[in-house]
């Protein structure tokens, strides 16, 4: 069957006051955004619904990339007719019958928005219900819980039928809630605390630190993967990435080996706060999880926060690691993530880092070499790429790198 729309409900937006029209007006550029690959479609935007008009387009290709659109609660492929009754009964059934109908139950529920529609909606749903009933078979009718619900939608310009929910991936529109810098190693749980975050509505930017000749060109690579893989639920991510070298053998050298990681997480932080800075984001975001590793026990935390004032956001801090992965397998970055490439963060390891580091202490290490220096000299030296979906090849890499 050729369908003519799509009719996209909303979830949480529903909620808002005042602000409505702004977070419906975010969804519908990210829609489009995503559907960049299909010229033919319209979108059209009213306080209730989204419509897309496929104007030709492949439905199916069109319902796989909604899918994983935030701030979409559910859709549905969609007929539109003219508001005759005869001509709703027939296209009900020719949408009906397009389904895998046999067997099953079904019901019919009209929404009547244009009251000076001649029947009532009773009667309506009696009338389309029993036409359907009566030019089918092996299908029954269940008014409590069908396994198909015909829904009719009697406007004053058109009526719209729709036979199948499809759900969304709920949650906010990404760009809602601000822009945050996202702490991004190359492991299972930032980019899981990324794909959180952007379900409340976050725009991201990652910032990747990278060590060379510690880390190798294929760990970089799998980071831009991973943005890429995110770009499933943000038309485009930036990536910046930080060289980090000089300060990671400088911390070796200068903090004890216990206070080390400490160090290093601190000056990652001082770098990422002032890479916020300079692109006007409101946020830190990482994947750290309470407990699951040294530097990340609640006194570790304590100690590396104290560098910045900014809000660091930890969509991940409260799951445990099988949680984790459960996610990161339902949004396909598990495979990514667990390629064998070592990153900064793994490399430089101490053999006992402290679960209890005093902060003073840290600071103390660190007061013997002027780390602002250091960390001037990265930022000004970061290099940032623009993700999405259909760029960053592997040349685009080769000449960055």
């Amino acid at each position: 069957m050729q369908y003519d729309r799509i009719l996209v409900r909303f979830g949480e937006i529903s909620t808002k006051g005042r602000n409505r029209n702004r977070f419906i007006d975010k969804l519908s550029k990210n829609i489009r955004q995503q559907l960049s690959a299909y010229p033919g479609i319209m979108i059209e935007k009213t306080r209730d619904r989204i419509f897309i008009k496929l104007n030709g387009e492949p439905h199916n290709e069109i319902t796989a990339i909604l899918t994983n659109v935030f701030g979409i609660n559910s859709f549905s492929l969609a007929v539109k007719t003219k508001s005759d009754l005869d001509m709703i009964k027939d296209a009900a059934l020719v949408a009906f019958k397009d389904l895998d109908y046999k067997g099953k139950t079904f019901k019919v529920t009209v929404k009547r928005a244009d009251k000076q529609f001649p029947l009532e909606t009773n009667e309506l749903n009696y009338e389309i219900g029993s036409y359907v009933l009566k030019n089918t078979k092996d299908v029954t009718v269940d008014v409590h819980k069908p396994d198909i619900n015909v829904r009719v939608e009697i406007r004053k310009e058109a009526t719209y039928i729709t036979c199948m929910d499809i759900q969304g991936a709920g949650g906010l529109p990404v760009g809602t809630n601000g822009r945050a810098m996202l702490m991004l190693s190359g492991g299972l749980d930032s980019p899981v605390a990324a794909y959180l975050g952007m379900k409340r509505g976050l725009e991201i930017e990652a910032v990747h630190f990278y060590s060379p000749p510690y880390t190798s060109e294929r760990s970089k690579q799998k980071v831009i993967d991973l943005v890429k893989k995110l770009t499933t639920f943000s038309p485009s991510i930036k990536l910046h990435i930080v060289p980090f070298t000089e300060i990671q053998e400088v911390i070796q050298k200068q903090v004890p080996d216990n206070y080390s990681l400490i160090s290093t997480r601190r000056m990652m932080l001082k770098i990422t706060d002032a890479l916020r800075n300079k692109q006007n984001a409101l946020a830190i975001a990482t994947g750290e999880s309470l407990g699951q590793v040294a530097s990340q026990t609640l006194e570790s935390m304590y100690a590396i926060n104290d560098v910045t004032s900014t809000p660091v956001i930890r969509p991940v801090v409260a799951m445990d690691k099988l949680e984790i992965i459960d996610i990161a397998k339902e949004i396909d970055t598990y495979d990514i993530s667990i390629r064998p490439f070592e990153d900064c963060c793994t490399i430089f390891t101490p053999s006992a880092p402290k679960t209890r580091p005093k902060k003073e202490k840290v600071s103390y290490y660190e007061s013997f070499v002027d780390f602002e220096e250091l960390i001037h000299k990265a930022v000004d030296n970061i290099d940032t790429i623009e993700v999405n979906a259909k760029s960053t090849s592997n040349t685009e890499v080769d000449d960055l790198f």
